[in-house]
């Protein structure tokens, strides 16, 4: 295979029109949509998301995951799907408040290989706009279905206020919601596995009410009273880059770089990197082939390539990197070469 390939891979995205979407993602975000479409999601890293750059192009995130094995995919399974799924959202309305099954219940329930962890990197939020995250005291199955049947389950959710900037983590069985006016980059398990509990009597494209899984949430619902908030995020300087880890959990790792002018070495520790550029342009350069992304696009860079090249093309451009497979262990060494003093990095790893 030629070597060109090892270059980063540059996706198409997928828009997605939702009943809660708004414009955003056309307007300020570079997606496409169609005119009065309301988009919700844009699929930046998936499986079947297209490349458009390089001698892969035209093909599939899967079919190179097929051509390349290792070469993409490093310590990841290449057999399997791509274990991230990245996505930009627009909730011009409030989601459904819902909850994700972990990787047990969807293996045994729903013959899927993973349920779904995910993170939340909120990038717009208007003044008073608010998450429901988990509830505000412990509550129960048999309470929960109770008041989902009289209609008092709002009693119970905990709403957490936000800001551009924080950082959630989702663990699978977390009851959750976007709420109205927030823009958020999400990283997730490659799963669309969601229980939706409550929906506002919304109508769905077919103008009937979207399907409700009371009854498989309750399965799948921690009933503890939930105190996280926004995760405490770490900032550090390694090889002349700031970077700022967002999330560390056993299925994904995401940090913020921001590159300057110059070019500076990320290494890939054996996993392929998933990219995404903020705010303006970034070049990707790897094994002597340069890539540039504009603002707001995604790219993957294989295992492979083992350090990737980064620089900024525009002032205040940064990226956001998701590892698969979590690997705590390769960011833990991380902050051991930039310094950073044990009990920092003990509690920012003890979020998640």
């Amino acid at each position: 295979m030629d070597t060109r390939t090892l270059a980063a891979l540059t996706l198409e995205p997928q828009e997605r029109e939702l009943v809660w979407g708004g414009t955003a993602l056309a307007q300020r975000y570079g997606k496409r949509a169609a005119p009065g479409a309301t988009i919700g999601e844009s699929w930046e890293c998936f499986d079947a998301n297209r490349i458009v750059t390089g001698t892969l192009a035209g093909r599939t995130l899967a079919q190179a995951r097929t051509t390349l094995g290792a070469r993409l995919m490093g310590a990841a399974d290449a057999g399997a799907a791509f274990p991230l799924l990245t996505k930009f959202i627009d909730a011009r309305q409030a989601l459904s408040v819902q909850v994700h099954p972990d990787d047990a219940y969807a293996r045994r329930v729903e013959h899927q290989p993973n349920g779904k962890t995910e993170s939340w990197y909120v990038l717009e939020a208007e003044a008073d706009a608010s998450i429901v995250l988990g509830w505000n005291r412990d509550t129960s199955r048999g309470e929960y279905l109770e008041r989902v049947r009289d209609g008092s389950l709002g009693e119970l959710l905990r709403r957490v206020a936000v800001r551009p900037g924080d950082a959630f983590f989702l663990p699978a069985g977390t009851m959750h919601a976007i709420g109205a006016g927030i823009v958020l980059f999400e990283v997730q398990q490659t799963s669309d596995l969601t229980y939706r509990i409550f929906d506002y009597d919304r109508p769905g494209p077919d103008g009937k009410p979207r399907e409700l899984h009371v009854d498989k949430a309750a399965d799948v619902l921690d009933y503890r009273r939930c105190r996280s908030g926004a995760l405490q995020t770490l900032a550090y300087e390694l090889d002349g880059m700031r970077r700022t880890a967002l999330v560390a959990a056993q299925t994904f790792v995401l940090e913020r770089l921001d590159p300057a002018s110059e070019r500076h070495g990320v290494d890939l520790e054996g996993m392929p990197l998933a990219v995404t550029a903020l705010y303006g342009a970034v070049e990707i350069e790897s094994r002597g082939e340069a890539v540039r992304l504009a603002a707001y696009q995604t790219a993957v860079i294989p295992a492979e390539a083992d350090v990737a090249m980064v620089r900024a093309l525009d002032p205040g451009a940064a990226l956001l990197a998701a590892a698969p497979r979590g690997d705590r262990e390769a960011l833990a060494r991380r902050f051991s070469r930039a310094a950073v003093p044990f009990a920092r990095s003990s509690a920012f790893f003890a979020q998640s």
